[in-house]
This record gives C-alpha cells, sequence and structure tokens, in this order.
C-alpha cells in the first residue's frame, strides 16, 4: 500500500513480459467470500485511516514534533515494515494458511493504537519519539499480513479484472475514510474549542482499532481457499531478481523508487504548512484531506476500466506527468478555497498513480511469486520514501523563506511552498526520464497520446458532453 498522496502523508501496492496467467482454478462464484472479505477489509482499514492514521501528523505536532519528527514519522514506519514484509515472505512455510498471516497482521494494528495514545501522555518527554514508536508498530503489523493478503486476492482475479475490483475496494475505501476523516475533523473542532484537543485524539485513536479488529470477524469467515500453483517459486529474493523478474520490471522499480524520493520530499510537511503556517483549523483541515478523497471516489471506477482496457503503463504515464505539477501550484496562492479545490486535483491523478503502481507489480510477476514481488516493491519504496522525507526535512533548514528576482517577489507563508516546487520539478525530471524505459507486461489496446487523454476520467465525461451540445449532434 503505498499511500503516497500529497495529502499524507499512506497510504502503498512484477515480472514477466506478456506472460499470461492461467486463469484462477475453478469458477469465480467459488471464491465470492474471499472477494467480500477483501472489500469489507478495505472499508474497516479505510475507516482506520480517516480517523487513527490521517490525524498521527497532527498528534505528533500537538506532543511538540519538529520537522525532524515528521520525517521520521513518516519514513521510519515505512522502512521497518518493509522489513515485516520480507520477514513475512521468509516465513509463510510456518503458516498452514495465508488467513493466518492476514489474521496477525490485523491484530497487531488494532493493538497498536494503545501504544500510540498511551505511552506519549504517559511519558510526555519523548512524546514525539514514542508516537513514531507507536505507529513504526502499527505500520509494522500492517505490512506484515501485505506479501499474503494480495497473494491471497490476486489469485482470486483474472489479469484483466484486476483494475476493476481494485478500482472498487479503493472506492468503498473513499467513502469510508471520507465519512471517518469528517467526523474526525468535527470530534476534534469541538474538542478544541473546549481546549481539550487529547480527548478528542484519544477518542479518535481508541475508534480506529476497535474498527480495524472487525477485519477478523469478515477474515474468520473465509473457509476455502485457492489451490496451490502449479509452477514452483523463486527459492529466495536473490534468485527472485536474477531469475524471476524481466528487465521491465526492474526499471519499473527505479522508476516507483525515484518518484516517492521525490513526492516524500514534500508528503510530510503539508500538514505542518496548513497548521502551523497557514493557522488552519482542524475543519478546514479535515476538509482539505477530504477533498482528496472526493476526487479518488468519483475517478477511481475510471481508472480501473483505463488500467484494464490501455494497461497499467499508460495510466502510470499520465499520472506520472499531471502529479509533477500539483505541488508547484501552492505558490501560486494559500487561500483555503484554492488549496482544497487543488487537492481534489490531486486525489483524482494519485488514485491513478497509485492503482497503477500497484497493479503493475501483479500483472508483471508470476502468481507462484507475487508476494516476493510486491515485497521487494515494498522495500524499493521505502528506501525512496526514507530518502525523500530525510531530504525534505535538511531542505527545511536550508531554502530562503522568500525569493526576490527582479520583479518576481515571492515571500510565502514559510519556505515550505518552495519544497513543494523542488519536489515537483523533481518528479517532472523523474517521469521524463524513466516512465519510457519500462513497456506493459500485458496485452492491452494501444492508441497514440492524443487518443488516450480522451478516455481518461473525467476528460471522457466531459467530452462526451461538450460532442452532445454540438450543433447537429443527438441528445
Amino acid at each position: 500500500m503505498i499511500q503516497c498522496n500529497d495529502s499524507s502523508f499512506d497510504h502503498d501496492r512484477s515480472q514477466f513480459m506478456s506472460l499470461q496467467e492461467p486463469p484462477p482454478p475453478q469458477a469465480a462464484p467459488a471464491h465470492e467470500s474471499e472477494k467480500r472479505f477483501g472489500l469489507h477489509d478495505g472499508v474497516f482499514q479505510a475507516v482506520t485511516q480517516g480517523s487513527g492514521e490521517q490525524y498521527l501528523s497532527a498528534f505528533a505536532l500537538l506532543m511538540h514534533a519538529t520537522p525532524i519528527h515528521l520525517s521520521l514519522l513518516s519514513a521510519l514506519p515505512q522502512l521497518l515494515g518493509t522489513g515485516a514484509q520480507l520477514l513475512s515472505v521468509q516465513m509463510a512455510h510456518w503458516f498452514s494458511q495465508r488467513t493466518a498471516q492476514v489474521r496477525w497482521g490485523i491484530l497487531g494494528q488494532s493493538l497498536a493504537w494503545i501504544p500510540i495514545l498511551a505511552l506519549p501522555l504517559l511519558f510526555p518527554e519523548w512524546a514525539p519519539w514514542l508516537v513514531i514508536a507507536g505507529a513504526a508498530l502499527y505500520f509494522g503489523s500492517g505490512h506484515f499480513a501485505t506479501p499474503s493478503w494480495n497473494s491471497l486476492i490476486t489469485d482470486l482475479l483474472e489479469a484483466n479484472e484486476r483494475g476493476a475490483y481494485f478500482a472498487r475496494r479503493s472506492q468503498l475505501m473513499a467513502i469510508a475514510s471520507f465519512a471517518a476523516l469528517g467526523q474526525g475533523s468535527i470530534l476534534l473542532t469541538f474538542f478544541e474549542q473546549l481546549q481539550l484537543p487529547l480527548t478528542g485524539f484519544a477518542l479518535l485513536f481508541v475508534t480506529a482499532g476497535i474498527i480495524r479488529s472487525l477485519s477478523l470477524r469478515s477474515l474468520a469467515q473465509i473457509n476455502d481457499l485457492p489451490t496451490p500453483h502449479d509452477e514452483p517459486a523463486n527459492r529466495n529474493f536473490a534468485d527472485f531478481l536474477r531469475n524471476g523478474t524481466s528487465k521491465d520490471f526492474r526499471r519499473f522499480l527505479v522508476f516507483s523508487g525515484f518518484i516517492h524520493v521525490a513526492v516524500l520530499i514534500s508528503g510530510p510537511f503539508f500538514v505542518m504548512y496548513l497548521l502551523q503556517d497557514l493557522h488552519l483549523a482542524y475543519w478546514e483541515y479535515g476538509t482539505w484531506m477530504a477533498a482528496a478523497i472526493v476526487g479518488q471516489f468519483v475517478t477511481l471506477p475510471g481508472w480501473g476500466r483505463f488500467s484494464d482496457r490501455f494497461g497499467n503503463k499508460a495510466m502510470l504515464t499520465f499520472a506520472g506527468f499531471l502529479v509533477s505539477f500539483l505541488p508547484m501550484l501552492y505558490l501560486v496562492s494559500s487561500t483555503w478555497l484554492f488549496l482544497v479545490t487543488l487537492n481534489f486535483w490531486g486525489g483524482v491523478v494519485w488514485a491513478g498513480l497509485s492503482l497503477g503502481l500497484s497493479n503493475y507489480v501483479f500483472d508483471a510477476v508470476r502468481p507462484a511469486d507475487r508476494a516476493k514481488g510486491v515485497a521487494i516493491a515494498s522495500t524499493v519504496n521505502a528506501i525512496g520514501w526514507a530518502i525523500g522525507t530525510l531530504t525534505g526535512s535538511w531542505l527545511i533548514s536550508t531554502v530562503p523563506g522568500s525569493i526576490e528576482f527582479g520583479a518576481l517577489r515571492l515571500h510565502p507563508a514559510s519556505n515550505l511552498p518552495f519544497i513543494f516546487f523542488i519536489s515537483g520539478m523533481l518528479r517532472l525530471s523523474i517521469a521524463s526520464a524513466l516512465l519510457r524505459t519500462f513497456r506493459e507486461p500485458r496485452h492491452v489496446e494501444h492508441h497514440p497520446p492524443s487518443r488516450l487523454f480522451w478516455e481518461l476520467p473525467l476528460i471522457e465525461p466531459l467530452g462526451r458532453w461538450a460532442l452532445q451540445r454540438l450543433p447537429g449532434s443527438s441528445r
């Protein structure tokens, strides 16, 4: 799970060119319970994100976190989490079923909210570091379940239906996360006015832990698991990278890792810019975050159809370039309505980029090696994540707070918009240099970019609406 949305912070999610997978064993209806679990688990996870994860940085700021603390809060849990993924793959043979690994991960995430909340209050002098430690436990538990979860779910789906399924799952998650995020911002604003902000965070985090545990009940209803794969898996990660991956997949990993570096230069510091520099209220900050979720919700079905029809590489190409311009626009205005609108379009673009980054791994790796592919991709992304966040915290102490060059005078509320601009320029450079180096692993429709542009989410219905209003067109 990449979760590399500019709003964050997440929120994530192979290998042989032209390799065609056999269809899942048995008819699809035989595994409807597992497919429903994937959707239900997504909803519970999204509520936990909206009521808990999204407010971790705000809680850390309340605990007097500095930029370096925010960098580590973003980077360290991801690094430790990928270690948990690698460990999970190596320990897979210890478990009789993949659901057992998933169960331990969900349980760990549910219980992690106790130390996240309690330890900083018990030891306030170490509060920021204890928030980081609790977050590491939370994300590590989630990452421990990720390879088995992805292996289980993707075994139930044919290659050409994954885009639609994961888009539907993400759309349900967007609804649940939006509702939880809105309730969270109202709750925090209410207790902030009562001068009891810690009480508000306590209620949010307890709710997050309880809701996450509900996935265990849904998981317990799964009995019929897919049959094992006929082909043997590569025995270890070195063998997998050397013999089980294509050149295109390895080049994709390079792109994915570097784009994470560029994104995370700015990612952890939006909360600081909005709450500390612009002094937004919690409800304004919550609305800003919710705008991205709305953008995801309205476009995820379109991105899913685009992915299934034209491939993830085409989706990554459009989203990879569009995502470059989003952080640059924070230099244009600090008006709240402008920022909310900008983050809505951020949600639109990130919906496609996140879906493409995860689904490319599923398509390019053999089913038997899929857990390893997910773990390797997550490791590369986490390394890029850590480099980006630490680079961003260094830039905060280096980049000036204003620029005067001839008639050009820029005096934002802090130097953070300049760092956002640097992040955008780096994204653009990476997209220009690396997107051309790898290809689509599936057989899909191929069209020139000018044609594909009109198939993008929001563009396609707007174009159809405009054509219907041309003279002589039928309505």
